[in-house]
């Protein structure tokens, strides 16, 4: 079993920075891969990035590459999701996830667990 708790969202105006944090429980965390997930009013969830078990293999959404980065740290079972360049399109809930599988790591269905998320807010 892992849980989740996101933490670091906010109101942050246009052009500027957020990171958000996801600090899982369980041993075994990091043998998950992990991922961040958004969802805007009246959307679906959309991925927004992943990163393999090892850290060493990351993956954007094309409308995130260049402004933000997903990392992680096992030995403080936290992943992180630093967001640059903020936009107004950016606002949603930000969600974290833990998948079991190393693959499909942009499908909402590939993961096992979800945090309750945090909410970003960019003002224009």
């Amino acid at each position: 079993q892992v849980q989740l708790v996101e933490s670091g969202g906010g109101l942050v105006q246009a052009g500027g920075s957020l990171r958000l944090s996801c600090v899982a429980s369980g041993r075994t965390f990091r043998t998950y891969a992990a991922g961040w997930f958004r969802q805007a009013p009246g959307k679906e969830r959309e991925f927004v990035a992943a990163v393999s078990w090892s850290g060493g293999n990351t993956y954007y959404a094309d409308s995130v590459k260049g402004r933000f980065a997903i990392s992680r740290d096992n030995a403080k079972n936290t992943v992180y999701l630093q967001m640059n360049s903020l936009k107004p399109e950016d606002t949603a809930v930000y969600y974290c996830a833990a998948s079991a599988r190393p693959y499909g790591l942009d499908i909402t269905s590939t993961y096992n667990y979800w945090g309750q998320g945090t909410q970003v807010t960019v003002s224009s």
